[in-house]
């Protein structure tokens, strides 16, 4: 069976799916139906290939972490850099082509949610660039934790509505989302930014995110002249994940998709979906999902906001279901650790998400030969993190 293929019917074997209020239909089939005509459109893809080139700064490295294998030792590392993309994060890999896509849709507002802030970062930028009117939903507790990604959209010209309902996270930031959509369907294009939600999302923001695992496989075989051992990247939602994955997945290679183990199972302190989650419905899709015995959604943590989040990409939850994909997680302080390893030894501040991928790398390489090869997707940069991880080192000090 060929995993790298598109979902039947809007699923992923049986998760995905489109679980909303009848008004949404038809915005939806119209979005799916403006897709698959302009992914198949010459000028549509030269336009978006000019703006990642020439704006977004693709293609990106892949680059030999000489001095963390040397001090590792094992395989050797590769990251492929995303946090040199413009904004910082692999996020406007799809914010580019979704607002080309909402422009040639005649849509002029763009809405969107964001936990971490890249994404609401990566969306006002693309939003300047085309044109667009844009407005960020997003958590109150992620606005205080995310100051200066909540300057930047600002700066970019975008509104941003602080969601002080529920936990105050991305789960609420997407809840008010899709209220501001089902209210303003006919005008608006809600941006998602992640495979996450109602069909044809996952699959539109995996095809933008390709690009990753595309790039890598040319790398590679160039610089080593044959494929990984072992891709590793972190999961939250799940973009930087299944762009990293989807390249890969009829390979013998293994894949790991590393999700926030945060302070832990036994106090329930984690966003760990696909480690100890159950099935169920959350915006729009059927995936698995952090709940209780009565199907309400749990409370999650991670020191990285941006995967602090209940429920996972329908396709990660497939290809669990597949046994293609290894998910496993990561602490808060293995993550801050890798963080200032990276930091010590490379030069490279990693955002706290990419640092979960990082951390389990660490963790792994040992058991690999010295001539195998691990790539880490290094998905976005720290910069908006050295505040979160000074304040954690003042707190483990004291």
């Amino acid at each position: 069976m060929k995993l790298k293929s598109y979902p039947v019917k809007g699923k992923f074997g049986k998760f995905g799916g489109r679980f909303v209020p009848e008004t949404l239909i038809p915005a939806l089939d119209e979005l799916e139906k403006a897709y698959l005509k302009f992914s198949k459109d010459r000028k549509f893809k030269m336009e978006l290939d000019y703006y990642l080139r020439e704006y977004a700064g693709r293609p990106t490295p892949l680059y030999f972490a000489s001095n963390l294998t040397r001090v590792m030792g094992g395989a050797r590392i590769y990251l492929k850099r995303e946090d040199l993309l413009h904004g910082g994060a692999h996020k406007i890999n799809n914010t580019i082509g979704q607002a080309l896509l909402a422009k040639k849709m005649g849509k002029e507002r763009i809405i969107a949610e964001t936990g971490a802030g890249q994404h609401g970062v990566a969306t006002a930028m693309a939003c300047a660039a085309l044109g667009l009117k844009c407005e960020i939903y997003m958590g109150s507790k992620d606005i205080e934790r995310q100051k200066l990604n909540v300057f930047r959209m600002k700066l970019l010209g975008a509104t941003v509505h602080s969601v002080v309902m529920g936990s105050q996270t991305l789960k609420d930031a997407i809840n008010e989302a899709l209220r501001d959509w089902i209210t303003n369907v006919r005008t608006t294009y809600y941006l998602l930014g992640s495979v996450v939600g109602p069909h044809p999302y996952p699959m539109m923001v995996c095809d933008f995110q390709s690009v990753i695992g595309r790039e890598i496989k040319q790398q590679i075989r160039k610089l080593v002249k044959k494929i990984p051992s072992a891709i590793i990247a972190c999961v939250g939602g799940g973009s930087n994940a299944i762009g990293t994955f989807h390249e890969f997945l009829d390979d013998k290679i293994s894949l790991y998709g590393v999700e926030a183990g945060g302070k832990g199972f036994s106090i329930e302190k984690h966003s760990a979906t696909l480690c100890a989650g159950t099935e169920g419905i959350l915006h729009g899709m059927l995936s698995y999902l952090l709940q209780d015995n009565n199907g309400q959604i749990l409370d999650t943590h991670s020191i990285a906001a941006g995967l602090d989040y209940p429920g996972v990409g329908p396709e990660h939850s497939f290809l669990q279901s597949m046994e293609r994909v290894k998910y496993t997680n990561v602490s808060d302080a293995d993550a801050v650790n890798s963080f200032l390893t990276l930091s010590n030894y490379e030069g490279i501040l990693p955002a706290l998400e990419s640092a979960h991928a990082l951390a389990y790398a660490m963790k792994i390489v040992k058991n690999y030969r010295k001539n195998d090869v691990i790539v880490v997707t290094l998905s976005g940069r720290g910069d908006k993190d050295v505040e979160v991880v000074e304040q954690y080192l003042e707190m483990d000090n004291d």
